[in-house]
């Protein structure tokens, strides 16, 4: 298959029967960071091609490849129970085929913010662990600090006319005090880098048995596709 994020064709095989059993056990357990490591180590299994770094990929790709990698292993098809959002109660199991489940992309979406008439920013795309570290960290950082973490994390480079800066090279303080010294606009602008940046996404629509309504439901992200 093509990497969304890049275009990369990535050499895949099925999970085998040891590979299943981890998910299994990494599922059962209902804990988010076993089940992430999970899917990476099946991940890292599976992936005949050379050169892909499980750790480096954006959280899209790595949705992406799971699930079709897990299509060719135990069927073309996957389950889910939807809530029929007429009711917002009514659960109606659904099959849907893998392979019409693909990366939406917006239109308006770009890795380069122009901050002003001469500083501008590009982005890398957030990792699997920096999504699960923001999401699921249990430390009492506030909201507030995990957006920034975020924030800093995906910056790749801050430029101008004249000069550039590899955020590889600058401190955690010396980013978070850049980002913190944005304005609203600016900021809305880094915002909407994550808002619009490619997503995991199928539309279907459901009929509720009870009410007969038919609706369209959103499923977004790997883990509505195993619910």
């Amino acid at each position: 298959l093509v990497l969304p994020s890049s275009g990369k064709k990535v050499k895949y095989r099925p999970f085998l029967v040891k590979e299943e059993k981890i998910l299994i056990m990494a599922l059962e357990s209902e804990d988010t960071k076993q089940i992430t490591s999970a899917i990476k180590s099946v991940l890292s299994d599976c992936i005949l091609s050379r050169g892909i770094k499980i750790d480096k990929l954006a959280t899209f790709d790595i949705e992406y490849l799971f699930l079709n990698i897990r299509g060719k292993s135990v069927g073309e098809t996957v389950e889910v129970n939807v809530t029929c959002p007429d009711d917002g109660q009514t659960k109606v199991e659904m099959l849907i085929d893998i392979d019409s489940i693909k990366i939406q992309k917006d239109s308006n979406h770009s890795d380069i913010i122009k901050l002003d008439d001469s500083l501008s920013i590009q982005m890398n795309y957030p990792s699997l662990d920096q999504f699960i570290e923001s999401n699921f960290d249990t430390s009492n950082n506030s909201q507030v600090d995990e957006s920034l973490n975020v924030i800093m994390s995906c910056i790749k480079q801050v430029y101008n006319e004249e000069e550039a800066w590899e955020a590889s090279n600058c401190t955690k303080k010396e980013l978070r005090d850049f980002v913190e010294s944005m304005n609203s606009k600016q900021f809305k602008e880094v915002e909407k880098f994550f808002a619009t940046m490619p997503k995991l996404t199928h539309n279907i629509k459901v009929t509720n048995p009870e009410t007969k309504v038919e609706s369209t439901v959103v499923l977004e992200g790997l883990a509505s596709f195993f619910s």
